[in-house]
């Protein structure tokens, strides 16, 4: 395994377990080492750290281990059924659930990695080259902890991974071979297409929202703006909404929706689809909604384009809380990486006052615990909420 060593002094992240070195941190490393190569770190006194993958970029080492290790096989069975034992406390399948996150990046100590499990499906995402080449021993680790629960595992790995490297690579089956299934959240039905979906196939961090959104909606008139494949609606139907209204400007989500809406119930003149940009669609709508769901894609994915963001969410939001009817719920989010809680608090602030709408927090909403973030980890949080009552 090649070697890294650290300037003097920059150790104190890792020492504090934070799971990335900075490649300003770096005194030494190999002039032979290629990106995804497992590498241990040492201090500037030659004192051993931990056990990672090279990477050539800002953040040039991910840390899977503050102890020493071999990264075979043995090391990813113990941490699959590690971070399946967590899963299991949460107790989702006494709840009708059969579909959640098992692998959470640095939240579960490998960053780079997310695997998301769909009934009898495994999916897997990496993130950086190290873990995509651990693939196959990830793979054979799942099996080993499933057992037969688990009848396939697909690598959806090529858009995740840096550009020059994904397009050399193809998704694929590392096991089994599967077809699209139809899972199970608290109950309601969802058909998931983790080949052509978004991400690996449905938004899992939204389950808990969803949850509290039908808590709201009962008798409601209900916009679900960025709906890709209708979580919120099929909640809100659910629930007994009065009417419910997708938006999305992509066909294809709509199309979704429109499946799992008939998958549970047909909800004939209950619930209609538009394929139209959110923001038009706000501004030419009669509707007087009273309860509504704001919920885009990441505006932003760096820091340069973090203002940008902001500004985004701010026109997006002064919309909908416009055109929302008196006396009515408003569930905002942003999955943001680079936008904190507090910038996003305040962006809603902003939206507020420029609205002219008198504005009270109910909820502040995170992702689920099967997304966990590692306490010396901050930046594993990613997803912001608010729930607001607007007067």
């Amino acid at each position: 395994m090649k070697k890294i060593i650290l300037k003097r002094g920059k150790d104190a992240s890792l020492l504090r377990f934070h799971p990335w070195v900075f490649s300003g941190a770096i005194y030494f490393k190999p002039d032979d080492i290629a990106d995804g190569d497992p590498v241990e770190v040492f201090d500037s006194k030659d004192e051993y750290l931990a056990t990672g993958h090279y990477q050539n970029g800002s953040i040039m080492v991910r840390i899977c281990s503050f102890e020493k290790t071999n990264l075979k096989q043995n090391f990813w069975t113990k941490k699959i059924q590690k971070a399946y034992h967590l899963r299991s406390l949460l107790n989702l399948a006494a709840n009708g659930t059969n579909c959640y996150r098992l692998i959470h990046g640095e939240g579960d100590g490998l960053p780079g990695l997310i695997i998301d499990i769909y009934n009898t499906t495994a999916v897997i995402q990496c993130h950086s080259i190290g873990m995509f080449y651990e693939k196959e021993k990830i793979a054979l680790a799942i099996q080993k902890v499933f057992n037969d629960d688990i009848k396939a595992i697909y690598n959806k790995s090529s858009n995740a991974l840096p550009p020059d490297f994904g397009k050399t690579t193809e998704n694929d089956y590392l096991f089994g071979t599967g077809e699209d299934q139809v899972v199970q959240e608290y109950e309601n039905q969802f058909a998931v297409n983790w080949v052509t979906g978004q991400k690996t196939g449905f938004f899992l961090d939204q389950r808990e929202n969803r949850k509290l959104l039908a808590h709201y909606a009962k008798g409601k008139k209900v916009l679900n703006a960025f709906c890709y494949s209708g979580g919120f609606s099929i909640y809100a139907l659910k629930a007994g909404a009065q009417l419910v209204h997708s938006v999305d400007v992509s066909q294809k989500a709509m199309d979704l929706t429109d499946e799992n809406v008939t998958l549970n119930q047909p909800y004939e003149g209950q619930h209609t689809s538009f394929t139209s940009d959110v923001m038009s669609f706000l501004k030419e709508t009669d509707t007087e909604y009273d309860l509504m769901v704001v919920d885009p894609p990441a505006f932003a994915k760096n820091l340069k384009k973090r203002h940008n963001a902001v500004q985004g969410y701010k026109r997006l939001n002064t919309l909908a809380m416009q055109k929302i009817a008196k006396n009515s719920i408003l569930f905002t989010f942003s999955c943001s990486q680079v936008v904190d809680e507090k910038l996003f608090y305040n962006t809603i602030v902003a939206a507020a006052i420029e609205a002219k709408r008198k504005v009270s927090v109910l909820h502040r909403l995170t992702q689920p615990a099967d997304h966990p973030v590692g306490l010396f980890h901050p930046e594993g949080s990613y997803l912001k909420g608010l729930v607001v009552y607007v007067e």
